[in-house]
Order: structure tokens, then sequence, then C-alpha cells
């Protein structure tokens, strides 16, 4: 989605883990290897996604970690795609990992790998393997080595092909490369110990048969390697010191140091585990994302309601807003879950500072002011943004008619309920005192139109003769209105932990139904023409954001977050 020059990124941000706030784990890890003189004082991280998907926020406390930590120590950072299975890769993934990661505020200058690059390397490593006694070639079904495998309580059982001689081993390998085997027909595993306690150590497998067209390679290969091999010698290739990788490749970090002390044991990288972004009212899981996008759950990748980010740049969110979150959410040893309303704190501070406010009604009720000369229109000077004065100021028009929201009048309100009501006087935001006189309902008693009373006396503040009014109200002008289709997001997910999948039959099940309403509303005419991308407070509504599917004369804004701050409001109880 093309951006407007005003929500582009500042490139020259300081982008990522905040190097004045706490201390997390990792970096203290860092600062006691440079002091000891560990890898001569170098620092080199990398970001190595996989293209089979599109990033999510996940990935983004990733991102600012990886590429923070590299900042803070005067390191490098690299980004590299592990495209080691071709039936999952696409270059669309590729292209949208690398914008979004430039969208985020980051650059890899050079140093942009693929784990392709190395594939004949790898293949060298496991010829290596093979020819130390460490690698062998199985011909066991998948099912059949799941089964071998054993349990948590039980060993498992050597394959009876675990002893093919050095030679025999050797000459299979070179047939699988060749391409004379079909998918499955054989492995090749790493000889280690099946009766390890880490069930990742029973002889895992290394390469596998795969006849297909790889986006890079095309169909050079028919045998790829596995992530676990490919990953941790990729790294070391690449230089990398300090490989950061989330909790539940923990237990993967076993095999990482088996596989390097085979082949690569002096000038290694080491592996270092921190606790991945859990959200509440979403799902932060690849594999769920993608069934939400295949099966039609949501319109796409870059679904407002989607937790990727693509989605949240369309749905209006910051870059700098999302690297404030991952700086706040910092970094742990332990899995926890975040509360979105964290997330929506911070876009919130971000746009309350930079985002115009300008004026739209949602749910549209005509107001005549019958004192008002027809004809008549008065351009009103309005505020683009009271936080901040530079921004200037708009001419607004207005008119004898005018739209003003269906929950701002009630005909027999509650004592709590300070707006428009028959025989009441509030203030139109910008404009004049008016005043409730009639309400014109339709056949089924339904209010249709409100005709008022101004006081001309009022324009712009408050009365003369010192009268107060209890609520300002927001309009817009029914001549000049600009119909708006505006698209009110809600969290995707009805509970907190929409991946616990014991409470229903499906995680999707529970989808929340009402995560998206879409509806026609009237707005200024400074947004008949507005860019995709460009970012607003609807004036007591919320902060919007041009969507793409949007036209001249007839924009789409979708609902980036509400007005109200949850969170801020429990941080200022907890205070208490």
């Amino acid at each position: 989605m093309k951006q407007p020059e005003n929500t582009r990124p500042d490139q020259n941000a300081e982008a990522g883990t905040d190097p004045t706030g706490p201390p997390n784990f990792i970096r203290t890890i860092i600062e006691e290897d440079r002091a000891a003189g560990k890898n001569d004082g170098r620092v080199a991280t990398r970001f190595p996604p996989e293209p089979n998907g599109y990033l999510h926020l996940g990935h983004a406390k990733s991102i600012c970690l990886n590429f923070g930590l590299a900042r803070v120590f005067n390191g490098t950072c690299n980004l590299r795609f592990d495209d080691t299975n071709p039936a999952k890769e696409e270059t669309e993934y590729v292209e949208s990992i690398q914008e979004d990661l430039r969208w985020l505020g980051f650059d890899w200058e050079d140093r942009l790998y693929y784990a392709s690059d190395y594939f004949q390397r790898l293949h060298d490593f496991a010829v290596q393997l093979i020819t130390d006694g460490n690698a062998y070639v199985d011909s066991l079904s998948a099912e059949e080595i799941r089964a071998y495998r054993g349990t948590l309580t039980e060993p498992g059982r050597e394959s009876p092909f675990r002893n093919r001689s050095v030679a025999e081993n050797l000459d299979l390998f070179a047939r699988m490369r060749a391409g004379e085997f079909a998918d499955g027909e054989h492995v090749l595993r790493a000889k280690i110990d099946m009766a390890a306690p880490n069930i990742i150590m029973r002889d895992p497998t290394l390469y596998r048969i795969r006849h297909a067209e790889h986006h890079r390679t095309g169909s050079h290969w028919c045998i790829y390697p596995m992530y676990d091999f490919t990953h941790c010698l990729s790294d070391a290739i690449e230089g990398i010191t300090h490989s950061v990788c989330t909790l539940e490749f923990e237990n993967n970090r076993e095999l990482y140091d088996w596989v390097l002390d085979q082949v690569w044991p002096t000038g290694r990288p080491y592996q270092y585990e921190f606790a991945r972004l859990n959200l509440t009212y979403t799902v932060l899981s690849k594999r769920k994302l993608i069934q939400l996008v295949t099966e039609g759950q949501v319109a796409g990748w870059d679904d407002p309601r989607m937790p990727t980010i693509q989605g949240l740049r369309r749905r209006g969110y910051t870059p700098e807003a999302i690297r404030d979150f991952c700086d706040r959410i910092g970094v742990a040893r332990r899995d926890s879950t975040v509360d979105m309303a964290l997330l929506e704190h911070g876009i919130r501070q971000d746009l309350n500072k930079r985002a115009p406010r300008v004026m739209a009604v949602l749910a549209p009720l005509k107001m005549v002011i019958d004192n008002y000369p027809e004809g008549q229109v008065e351009e009103l000077a309005c505020q683009n943004n009271p936080e901040n004065p530079s921004a200037g100021s708009r001419m607004v028009p207005f008119s004898r008619e005018l739209y003003i929201e269906q929950d701002d009048f009630m005909e027999d309100p509650p004592k709590k309920f300070f707006r428009l009501a028959p025989g009441r006087e509030v203030r139109l935001r910008y404009a004049y005192f008016v005043t409730c006189t009639e309400a014109i309902k339709d056949d089924t008693g339904r209010v249709i139109e409100l005709r008022c009373t101004y006081d001309p006396a009022t324009r712009g503040g408050d009365a003369p003769d010192g009268r107060k009014v209890k609520a300002t109200l927001h309009w817009v002008s029914s001549p000049h209105a600009v119909p708006a289709e505006i698209r009110l997001y809600d969290h995707l997910f009805s509970v907190e932990n929409p991946g616990d999948e014991k409470a229903v039959a499906d995680w999707k099940d529970n989808l929340n139904p009402d995560s998206l309403t879409t509806v026609t509303g009237q707005a200024e005419p400074s947004l008949v023409n507005v860019l995709p991308g460009s970012r607003f407070q609807f004036e007591r509504l919320g902060y919007f954001c041009a969507d793409p599917d949007g036209a001249p004369g007839r924009p789409v804004f979708n609902r980036t977050v509400t007005l109200r701050d949850t969170w801020a409001k429990v941080q200022k109880a907890k205070k208490k």
C-alpha cells in the first residue's frame, strides 16, 4: 500500500530497543562477552524469517531486539531468509518481509542473505558428517521414523538402516541428490543417540527429498536441508556471534551445538532464547494466521484485524508506535501474555501528537437551524491538532442544515445525559450554541430530523451573558458533506486467549462475529480526496486511517482505535 509523504517513517529515527531503557538479560550477556574479549568484542545478530508467510507483531519484537542490539553495540544485523522448504515459500513473502522491515524503520544495508546461498556448502557439510560416521541414509517411512523415535518416558529404537556403511551412505546420498528417488523414499539422519532424553537428539532428520521448484534455485536441487541443520550453519557462515531466537527453540539448541561441534567447532555462534510475544484477543501463530487467510475468515494478510505488520499498517498503526510497544514489553526469559490494551495505548499516544483532528459523523441525524439564514455558508476556523500548535487550522463550512450523531440526541434523556434533548442547549464544536425545539419522527416513531435555533452571539466561543452548556457536539454541514464508508474494527477474537483450544472444539469458534461493522457516514469536505494511509482523529470518535479501497469523492476509513484508553485507566487505578 503506497503511503503519502506525511506517513513515511523517519529512516534516521532511533529504531528498536531503547539504549537508555532498562537492561535485558541478552544485553547483559553481550556486555559480559565483550568485557571478556569474546569474539574480539564484535556483535553480529540476524533476523532469519522463513519466507512462508507475512510478518506479524511477534516478528516485530524479534526484529526490534536483533536490530536494536546491533545498534546499541555498534554491530551488524543481517537479514537472512531461511528458505529450505520450496513447497511453502514464495517470492511474494520475500518481498513483503523486506517491505515491512523498511517500513518499520530498519536497514540491513548490503547484508541480505538466503539459506539457499549456502546449499552447496550445506551439502558438503552433510557429506562430511556421513564420512565421519555421524550421519546415515534411512529408508524408513516418515510414520515409521515417528514410531521408532519413542516417547518422553521410553527410549527410541534404532533404525534397521542405521548401521549402513559409510560407502553405502555416500552412494545413496549422491543418488538422492541426483534425483533417483521419490519424495519420502529416503532421508539423511544424524547418528546421535536414540535413547537421548531430549527427543530432538534421537537421530534427527538433516535432509529430505523434495521434488519442488525453489523460488531462487529452481529445480537445481531435489534434496533440501532441514531447518535446524541449516540455521546454525548459516549463522556460522555469516559470522553471527549471538543467535537470538524464541523459547520454542530452546530444546533445539542441543542439536544446534552438536552440528557445530562436528563441522564448525571454533569461531562459532551461540544460541540464546527469549520469550515470544503472546497478545490477548489475537493469535500470533503463523500456522493459524495462514488458516484464517486460506479459509476466508479474514480478507487477506493485510486485513486490518490481523496482527500482521501489513494489517496493522492498513489499520493506521505507525512504525514508531510498534517499535515503542516492543520496547515497552521488554525481553524476558519466561512466556507471558501482553494485554492488547497496551498496544492500543501506544498508538493513541503517538497519533494524539501527530494526527489531524477532523469531523465526521458515523450515524447521521439531520439538524435544521430554523433561524439561520437560508443559503448562507460560513467558513469556520478549526484547529488541526491542539497538541501541536504548529499544525495550524483549516476552514470548515457551516450552514443551516447539518448532520450530528444519532447518539447525541435523546428525546427523554436520563439524568446524566448532557447532550442534546428537547429544549436543551449545547455547543457545536467551533460554531454556535444551539437549542433543540422539535424532534420530527417517521411513521415508526423514529426521530429523523431535529429543528433547532442558534445564538449568533456565541460563534466560536462562550455566550456573552455567561451562560454555560454541558456538552459540545461535532457536526458536518449537510450540503458539503462527503459520504464515506467507515469500517469499525474490534478485536478479531471475542476471548482473551483464543489459542486455548481446550475451551472450544475449534479455536476458530472464538472468532468475534462483530470484529467488523461497516457504516456509511458523512465527513467534512477536507476528506474528499484523502490519500490512502493518511491518519486522522475523528473528533470524539477515535483514530481512523484512509484505506486504499477508497476513491476520489468516496473515501473509505478504517478505525485504528477508539479514544477510550483502558490501559491508562487500569494503570491509574493500580497507583491508587
